[in-house]
């Protein structure tokens, strides 16, 4: 009985060494990382491009007004203006401007009516594309129709407003730090809804100060630090890769459980292109151990087995040891 015992201890400290090894040091393999260096990148339509971007490529731009025989300098308005290092690390980088614009533009000065011309949407080019089919674009467009955002369309909300085309890029599922991650998704929604200017053209309501209207969610700044907007104002859609239906505000997420709990909706958002993988060892929430405080998440559904299977077996001897011990008791007697 002494040898079991040992044993039961032993074992029960070795559980207990891997269980707070695993939850505190376990380094997970890292999924979706791709070379993020696009210094020796070279655009095929690089020099097509630079016919614009001599331009529009920087904040003030010269031609020659041959009207009037001389060089001018203007100012390019701050919407035209492209800057090449983002447009060259952007999903778009191996495209021609023309691609998406007239080829009218390649003359100067441009015609004035082809800025009245239709701005392609992502659907455009993605939608019925077996190279894209991965991506699901036809879910996703079905579901930013069940936006508020959509509601917009006609006043001039598109695609470009959250995905500007010359500088967009995918983050959460191929960048390896999440905190830049999250504050470059986060940048997005703030561009229109921090900047008053911008939030006019799309609507008559009144400036709305976000500090405030957040007020109610306790330490505000690690909730803004941490987690993307769309985490708590979109509705979860399993079929896409991120969630494009932004919800009213009354149906935006306020109950603390929804993401501090064992079934975080962060593991269906945020952490979805790692959840699966790094679930690989038996914790139910291992990506979250060292990135959200989440009631549970350290738990190992191996561990939970084999703690089971040692209080069944230390129960059953002590029943045994019980029984004997009455049995040799009356014996006795």
């Amino acid at each position: 009985m002494k040898i079991f015992r040992f044993l039961i201890i032993s074992f029960l400290y070795l559980i207990c060494n891997t269980s707070a090894s695993k939850a505190g040091v376990f380094s997970f393999k890292k999924i979706n990382q791709i070379d993020t260096d696009t210094s020796t990148f070279v655009s095929p339509f690089h020099e097509d491009n630079e016919r614009c971007l001599k331009c529009h490529g920087q904040a003030k731009y010269e031609y020659t007004n041959e009207n009037l025989g001389r060089q001018i300098k203007e100012l390019m308005c701050s919407e035209r203006i492209i800057k090449r290092d983002e447009f060259y690390k952007s999903n778009h980088k191996n495209f021609s401007c023309t691609d998406c614009h007239s080829e009218q533009y390649t003359t100067f000065p441009h015609l004035g009516e082809l800025r009245m011309e239709q701005k392609l949407n992502c659907i455009d080019c993605h939608g019925g594309d077996e190279k894209f089919a991965q991506y699901h674009f036809e879910a996703i467009e079905a579901d930013y129709q069940q936006s508020t955002h959509f509601k917009l369309e006609q006043e001039g909300f598109s695609c470009w407003k959250c995905h500007n085309p010359h500088s967009y890029k995918i983050n959460v599922r191929m960048n390896t730090n999440l905190k830049e991650a999250i504050t470059y998704d986060n940048a997005i929604c703030l561009s229109c809804h921090s900047d008053f200017n911008r939030f006019q053209l799309l609507t008559d309501r009144e400036e709305i100060n976000l500090i405030k209207k957040h007020e109610w969610l306790p330490n505000q700044a690690a909730h803004f630090a941490n987690v993307r907007c769309i985490e708590c104002h979109t509705k979860i859609n399993n079929d896409i890769p991120v969630a494009h239906q932004i919800r009213p505000k009354a149906e935006a997420v306020r109950r603390c459980n929804e993401c501090h709990s064992k079934n975080s909706i962060l593991m269906a958002s945020l952490y979805k292109f790692e959840s699966k993988e790094q679930r690989r060892d038996g914790f139910f929430n291992g990506i979250i151990l060292n990135e959200s405080y989440v009631i549970g998440a350290n738990r190992n559904e191996y561990l939970n087995v084999i703690s089971l299977i040692i209080f069944v077996g230390v129960l059953g001897v002590i029943v045994g040891h019980t029984f004997f011990r009455i049995r040799k008791h009356k014996k006795n007697n």
